[in-house]
């Protein structure tokens, strides 16, 4: 489904570009803080008719359609986990740096993931032992670590506990900014080293790009030590984690 999975998320791309070409992004306020535009709303209508019309059967969590209780989805085997517009912040300063994301979680992991940033003209996609793709070219992880570590960081989102951790690696590094899941897929595509997220993301903010960084030979790890995992747990919200290479200690 790969090919059906990524014209979807180029129809999405479409109709976000309609709107960040237009005057009015009808931007407003959710309940949590964060911004919501037509862009959102057009995208979650196109990705989730796309998604039913493929004939999985699969649920479908969005984020702007993720009220669903545990109880009901604690059962789930498979399932449709999707951010419409990743990077709305992004998005409203029109800086090209929001994402489409679609991924497909089987039994906590990401096996299927579409990432596409339709300004930048970049689709990313994966499927599991399947390879990682940009634009229909093979990506790849760094496979050896610099002198001076190319670090990955939110451009909206700064943190404090971030610098604190990589100033405890007494190693050298340098600060790559991006915007939305493009972090992670910079190190998937071997561009960046390291994505340390000591700062709050929630489940669709990540799991297109897990794909895709796991099947470029990278891995997300919780700052405990074990594997990011998905709807495992009554919210959503992702755990501090650290993206990197398979080969990064």
């Amino acid at each position: 489904m790969l090919e059906q999975v990524k014209a979807i998320a180029s129809d999405a791309g479409t109709e976000i570009l309609k709107v960040y070409e237009s005057n009015d992004f009808g931007a407003q306020q959710k309940t949590d803080n964060s911004p919501l535009t037509k862009a959102d709303l057009a995208a979650h209508k196109v990705i989730c008719d796309g998604l039913r019309a493929l004939g999985t059967q699969y649920p479908i969590i969005s984020e702007e359609s993720s009220d669903i209780s545990w109880k009901q989805r604690k059962h789930w085997c498979r399932y449709w986990l999707v951010d419409p517009l990743d990077g709305t912040k992004e998005f409203i300063k029109r800086n090209g740096e929001f994402t489409v994301n679609i991924a497909l979680i089987e039994k906590g992991v990401p096996v299927m993931g579409v990432v596409y940033a339709p300004v930048l003209d970049a689709m990313y996609a994966a499927e599991r032992d399947r390879g990682a793709f940009l634009n229909d070219k093979p990506i790849k992880v760094t496979v050896n670590t610099p002198t001076t570590l190319r670090v990955v960081g939110s451009r909206s989102h700064p943190s404090q506990d971030t610098t604190d951790w990589l100033d405890a690696l007494g190693k050298p590094y340098e600060m790559v900014p991006m915007g939305s899941s493009l972090k992670i897929c910079l190190v998937a595509e071997g561009e960046a080293d390291v994505y340390p997220r000591l700062g709050p993301t929630c489940e669709w903010d990540t799991a297109a790009a897990h794909a895709v960084l796991s099947a470029a030979g990278g891995e997300i790890m919780t700052i405990t030590g074990d594997p990011l995992l998905y709807n495992q747990k009554e919210d959503y919200l992702n755990p501090h984690f650290i993206a990197r290479p398979l080969s990064m200690t």
